[in-house]
């Protein structure tokens, strides 16, 4: 209900010329249904047809029936022809639909086909950082930028990979493009981002916090937001689920009687939610279904179908407390499959999903919900350095994000209270200073038997497309919890926002 996104804070690979997907998403999901049921009769007439395979693909991928999706992509790179745009094509099809692996195998032989070009390399190096293979990107990155000096967003990528050093870094690279005038707005924006990075990994803190002040200044100036509208929000889902007389109670009769368990990691992005995720995404009874919005779409095409489209987003929470939970539980699970969730136990990642754990309870009982705390000050400066693809539009403001970051956790304390027992807190901090002890509390509460590969998560192979994505293939590490206080003074608009908020540090 809080406008969100799930795109990932590393670039995915970008859409070729001819990518039908693109022209796909520009309609509503009728027609977008109408087109593949075109494809489909036309590929009963050629059933070969390799730019009919591609573009059913693509179809699938746009009505996020990724499952589908990738069995089509096959499909379509068994018939692939010589060429390279077609093969870089099937393989943006396969990482959209997290198909990681795949995707890089077919990068790789759209490569052999045009060795120099520079869009297919960046794509192999988004794909690369998904699977943890770090130095590869660099290298790809580096070979992009040589091929394309003003692709600013490949060094932006570039620089989050790794940590900088003083024997190995771009400063000085970064530093004579910013001189460069004019620059377009993004382009200067994601180079800021990049040389505040590489700042910060260097130890020299005034002036990391300088160009990412003017970074996010100039990304701000491009958004459309109001911070009062979410807040109002959170105040409009606690009048619709007040909780009062066992109104949170999952009463059997209406909620969903699914035998899956699916596990929810909510709370505010950058707060340790990938981690959690891998930690729980190593254990062999669960599976990562990555970001999925599934739950949040379920929940408006619900909304629509017994309401009619709603006047605005109050209109909305309202009328989501009348809805019936079990066929809610049904439609999110369906969706999910669709998406590729896999088993009973699977994990549900998108942080923003905080907003309905009210409506998760009901409709899926036997549902599990992990809240991933931090730090407010480091959680929220976490998310302030982020340069994010999409979404989150109040991390770039200071004031706006502790305005934002206060209502979220007002959401949550009334969550628990109306809850109790129903949401697990895990704190980053905790689990940094007790990984164990933290790792067997969450499984427990899980449902979960204990299991030794939850400790090695950083040796997980499974591919992920978080801002986190290069960091989770490091053992844990204690380095970024205090990271912020090397800003308390240019922070001081963050602390005065978040008030009372902001002193709360460590659990007593």
């Amino acid at each position: 209900m809080i406008a969100a996104d799930s795109t990932p804070a590393g670039a995915p690979p970008r859409q070729g010329p001819g990518d039908i997907a693109r022209l796909l998403r520009s309609g509503d999901r009728a027609s977008l249904e109408l087109g593949l049921a075109r494809l489909g009769l036309a590929l009963e007439r050629s059933p070969l047809d390799h730019g009919l395979l591609l573009a059913r693909a693509q179809c699938l991928l746009a009505l996020g029936r990724l499952r589908e999706a990738r069995a089509a992509a096959a499909q379509a790179q068994r018939n692939a022809p010589a060429n390279a745009l077609y093969w870089d094509a099937v393989a943006t099809t396969f990482s959209r639909a997290g198909e990681q692996w795949k995707a890089l195998e077919a990068y790789g032989r759209a490569l052999q086909l045009a060795p120099d070009d520079s869009r297919i390399l960046f794509n192999r190096a988004a794909v690369r950082r998904f699977v943890g293979e770090l130095e590869l990107a660099e290298c790809d990155y580096d070979s992009v930028i040589r091929r394309e000096s003003k692709d600013y967003e490949a060094y932006k990528n570039r620089s989050d990979l790794r940590m900088q050093t003083e024997a190995r870094n771009h400063t000085a690279e970064l530093e004579a493009l910013l001189r460069r005038q004019p620059l377009p707005w993004l382009g200067e924006v994601q180079l800021r981002y990049a040389l505040a990075k590489e700042y910060e990994d260097l130890g020299r803190y005034d002036s990391a916090f300088e160009q990412l002040t003017q970074g996010s200044r100039l990304r701000r100036q491009h958004l459309r937001y109001d911070v009062a509208v979410d807040e109002q929000t959170v105040d409009w889902i606690i009048e619709a689920f007040p909780g009062s007389s066992g109104s949170f109670a999952p009463a059997a009769s209406r909620a969903c009687a699914s035998d899956a368990q699916p596990i929810f990691i909510v709370g505010m992005p950058r707060s340790g939610s990938t981690l959690v995720d891998r930690i729980l995404d190593s254990h062999p009874r669960v599976t990562s279904a990555g970001e999925l919005p599934c739950f949040a779409e379920a929940l408006t095409d619900a909304v629509r179908r017994r309401y009619g489209v709603p006047a605005g987003r109050r209109e909305l929470v309202a009328n989501s407390a009348a809805l019936e939970f079990g066929a809610l539980g049904h439609e999110y699970l369906a969706r999910a499959r669709s998406a590729g969730a896999e088993g009973e136990r699977f994990t549900d990642k998108i942080p923003l999903n905080y907003l309905y754990c009210g409506l998760i309870r009901r409709a899926l009982p036997r549902a599990r919900i992990v809240h991933v705390t931090r730090s407010p000050m480091a959680a929220c400066y976490a998310m302030y350095k982020t340069l994010f693809d999409a979404g989150y539009p109040f991390s770039y403001d200071q004031t706006e994000l502790g305005r934002y970051y206060s209502a979220y956790r007002r959401l949550m304390a009334h969550w628990r209270s109306t809850l109790p027992g129903a949401i697990h807190e895990l704190r980053y901090e905790d689990l940094i200073a007790d990984q164990e002890g933290e790792t067997r509390r969450l499984l427990e509460f899980c449902g979960l038997e204990w299991h030794e590969d939850c400790l090695a998560f950083h040796r997980n192979p499974s591919a992920t497309t978080t801002a986190s994505a290069a960091q989770i293939r490091r053992p844990l590490y204690a380095s970024s919890v205090e990271q912020w206080r090397h800003y308390e003074r240019q922070l001081q608009p963050l602390s005065a926002a978040l008030g009372a908020v902001a002193a709360e540090v460590r659990r007593p």
